[in-house]
């Protein structure tokens, strides 16, 4: 059965507030059907506060749309990121929100529940405390591009925003795709002088070193190679998204069926991840909001609706050719973003059919 898709756009038919965006997004929420869900139960709300001086996260107005709807609803409401310690400084604050901010893992960062898988170098899963502990969740994410898997949402948000820097760090060093041989290099540097992304060098030691948030897997650095010291590894970049398949299972799984929520914001759709601590500009014109109880429908909604054919060029960097084939956000990062919807769906977490009921 094909899941449904919950959308608000961006585009509005006259000059009237209850046309706009923040109108059409408080009715989306009573659409989604929480009420008698969250009704007296702790309820957080997972999002990105961002970092530094990025300003394309969620806009504080929105949260707190979603915060006043659920507190109308009779449920107990929290915020929680990875870290909430530079939160203020962009608007979101208990203040103006109502309702608790707390650090995903505690104060300490040691809060959490351990969870064991076997995947190559990701063996443990360490759901933050403040996650686990809810009995509601809403995955409130901002849809933009990742270096490491071409895409970020809702995936993204929960793997490697509902664990301990542990689990992340096993995480990313799932990422490769390249395989260097240290005794067939002669370390004459073409490599790195043929890279156009500034993705690769050799450190201190002389060991070559590859940035794969950076790299786009264009070939330049083994086809220049001399000797042949490296090679590609055609699945190992896949790996990222498998295991933040992997994790994003295990995390929702401590939650009751149907006591998950997912909504995605497709503004500001930017090149890079928010952790960044930078912004860029748009990728792509704003397009609107989109809500679901299926992580792998809404997630191929999102990437539908971002369409190479309407890439602002501002959004890319300057000198920066984008390749010839695939999703935008593949031809900008060399990652097909569409695995980690394949490995979700493997693992029963929804399907890749849905139909689009729009809420104006």
């Amino acid at each position: 059965m094909d899941s449904r898709i919950l959308f608000s756009s961006v585009n509005y038919d006259r000059y009237d507030a209850d046309a706009t965006l923040p109108a059409k997004f408080g009715r989306l929420v009573d659409r989604m059907g929480m009420r008698e869900t969250v009704k007296d139960k702790w309820t957080v709300i997972k999002m990105h506060v961002g970092r530094a001086i990025g300003y394309t996260t969620i806009p504080p107005l929105f949260v707190k749309i979603l915060v006043d709807k659920l507190k109308s609803y009779g449920s107990k409401v929290y915020i929680t990121d990875q870290s909430i310690d530079e939160a203020r400084a962009r608007g979101f604050n208990e203040d103006f929100l109502g309702v608790p901010l707390v650090p995903a893992c505690g104060v300490t960062g040691k809060y959490f529940y351990k969870r064991e898988v076997s995947f190559k170098g990701l063996k443990n899963i360490d759901v933050a405390g403040n996650i686990q502990d809810a009995e509601v969740i809403i995955d409130l994410s901002h849809v933009k591009g990742h270096g490491a898997c071409g895409y970020a949402g809702a995936c993204k948000n929960i793997a490697m925003g509902c664990v301990t820097d542990r689990t992340r760090h096993q995480i990313h060093g799932l990422e490769g795709g390249i395989e260097w041989d240290e005794e067939a290099c002669t370390h004459c540097e073409l490599c790195v002088n043929s890279c156009n992304h500034s993705a690769n060098r050799f450190d201190e030691n002389g060991i070559y070193r590859v940035f794969y948030h950076h790299c786009t897997l264009c070939q330049h650095c083994v086809k220049v190679c001399p000797v042949s010291a490296m090679r590609m590894t055609a699945n190992a970049y896949r790996d990222f998204q498998t295991g933040m398949a992997i994790c994003t299972e295990e995390v929702l799984k401590v939650f009751k069926p149907g006591h998950v929520f997912f909504i995605n914001f497709l503004l500001n759709i930017t090149a890079l991840c928010d952790c960044w601590g930078f912004s860029t500009p748009s990728l792509v014109p704003d397009i609107g909001v989109m809500a679901s109880n299926d992580i792998v429908a809404i997630e191929k909604a999102c990437l539908d609706a971002i369409k190479v054919e309407n890439l602002i060029p501002s959004g890319v960097p300057q000198g920066l050719e984008l390749g010839g084939e695939g999703h935008l956000m593949e031809r900008l990062h060399g990652k097909n973003p569409f695995i980690q919807l394949e490995e979700l769906e493997k693992r029963g977490l929804g399907t890749r059919k849905y139909y689009i009921e729009e809420v104006r």
